[in-house]
């Protein structure tokens, strides 16, 4: 087990110029990206959506988290691509689906790696969004990171122990982390709890409007981001309906399974 894929969802504070966007610009940024992904199954328009995400990566100078949490996702994605050729669809196609894969954890983990989590909360505050939303969501992003340390802590114990996780057939080698699942549990449930009795003892949802002691603002820099995005937008829209892109065929397809009729 290992922390690479979590890498491209944890926040680390860096001077840099995408760190200092807004995060609503930012997210806008995200969903531009993740709209133009969707828009397209052309294997040629998938790989340029996720190539030009590299240079946004650069800027915000965490190309080597990013990397890790690509690498992490190798597994994932090449299920995608296995469970899509398995099923009948085309060599292309199903390299296009990992690369669609790819691409929207790419700019989920741009977002993630360059928020933090009081400025998103402050974010979801100042678009009217309920706070105890707002709260919930920045917990469950904050939660994330702090599961997977404790992960991999279990696997670390119990490996000190002789567990064996990567011997075996497939069944053996699930049944080998029930050992980790059960302290994992353990462990969100008394984190929960504790959660709950500190929001107690603060009286929690007692003010129903809020302050807050810092206002985030537009810069020029937030601008130019979200004209950027629109930009791009409209162009893959333009592209999608006026310009055939050509396909790559590589004739090797696996038989379709047919599904026995239940009826």
């Amino acid at each position: 087990m290992s922390l690479r894929f979590v890498e491209g969802f944890k926040f680390t504070k860096i001077d840099s110029p995408i760190h200092r966007l807004d995060p609503r610009s930012k997210f806008l940024v995200t969903l531009g990206f993740f709209a133009a992904t969707l828009m397209f199954t052309n294997i040629i328009a998938l790989l340029l959506i996720f190539l030009v995400q590299i240079p946004v990566i650069l800027m915000a100078k965490t190309i080597g988290r990013w990397l890790r949490s690509m690498r992490g996702g190798v597994t994932l994605g090449a299920f995608i691509f296995v469970m899509n050729f398995i099923f009948g669809t085309s060599f292309v196609q199903s390299i296009a689906f990992a690369v669609r894969f790819f691409a929207i954890m790419s700019a989920f983990s741009f977002f993630f790696m360059t928020t933090s989590a009081d400025d998103l909360g402050l974010a979801l505050e100042q678009i009217h969004v309920p706070f105890s939303i707002s709260f919930t969501f920045t917990t469950a992003v904050r939660l994330v990171p702090s599961m997977a340390i404790d992960a991999q802590t279990v696997v670390d114990a119990q490996r000190s122990r002789g567990l064996e996780l990567d011997k075996g057939n497939p069944m053996k080698r699930v049944r080998n982390y029930i050992p980790i699942l059960i302290p994992l549990i353990i462990s969100a449930i008394r984190r929960s709890v504790e959660l709950a009795e500190a929001l107690e003892s603060r009286a929690f949802g007692a003010t129903e409007k809020r302050t807050s002691i810092a206002t985030l603002k537009m810069r020029v820099g937030d601008v130019i981001a979200i004209a950027a995005t629109c930009l791009g937008l409209c162009l893959a829209v333009y592209v999608y309906f006026r310009v055939p892109l050509p396909n790559i065929v590589i004739p090797i397809q696996m038989p379709r399974i047919q599904l026995p009729h239940l009826i």
